[in-house]
């Protein structure tokens, strides 16, 4: 049976890439979804009570966290949540693989990191440029200005394994599917730094 993913983004702005993600993915038997609204979670919990709230209850059947990383992403606590609890072994579940998906308009959305070393290179980016490889952590925070700050802290660590893509390269099931399997396999190796509080409120940029 394929495995199971949660998919954490911004509903309103970017259902649509969610579906067409799922559809890639369902399709074609390189996973299912589980992804859960956690949007009942009150903001009132502790930053403990809301991770194994998340973790164990609407995290718990899934290995890998698929983040869709928009233009408003970051922005929204949810995403924060789930991202954390992602990274965190509760008693009853241990913490899953993260691949982050980089969508359509985000600035520097061609940039890729590769951090599962070199079956990841031959297998998904053997015709991409090594310009276009981002592995230095000054370069990680000022290309990828975009993304979550608990995402960014994690990538400039040296012993995290998150991938990043593009979105066209993600939609290719083959890709789609050997990238799961990595964010899987290494999961365990990964040293997430869990240490930021969680976000509280959502905030709007434009």
């Amino acid at each position: 049976m394929p495995p199971r993913v949660f998919i954490t983004y911004h509903h309103k702005q970017d259902q649509a890439y969610k579906d067409e993600l799922i559809s890639i993915g369902e399709n074609n038997g390189v996973f299912v979804d589980g992804s859960v609204d956690t949007g009942d979670i009150s903001d009132r919990l502790t930053d403990e009570q809301i991770r194994n709230t998340i973790r164990d209850e609407y995290l718990r059947k899934s290995i890998v966290t698929i983040v869709l990383a928009g233009l408003q992403t970051k922005y929204r606590k949810h995403v924060d949540w789930e991202i954390h609890a992602s990274m965190y072994d509760s008693v009853q579940n241990k913490r899953s693989g993260i691949l982050v998906i980089n969508l359509p308009g985000t600035p520097n959305g061609k940039f890729v990191m590769t951090p599962h070393g070199e079956e990841e290179r031959k297998q998904i980016h053997s015709n991409i440029r090594s310009s276009l490889v981002i592995d230095n952590p000054k370069e990680i925070r000022r290309k990828y200005e975009h993304m979550p700050d608990r995402i960014l802290d994690n990538l400039v660590k040296p012993n995290v394994y998150i991938s990043v893509v593009p979105w066209k390269l993600a939609t290719s099931p083959n890709e789609l599917r050997t990238l799961v399997e990595l964010a899987y396999r290494d999961r365990k190796k990964c040293k997430y730094d869990t240490s930021q509080r969680l976000r509280r409120r959502n905030r709007t940029h434009s």
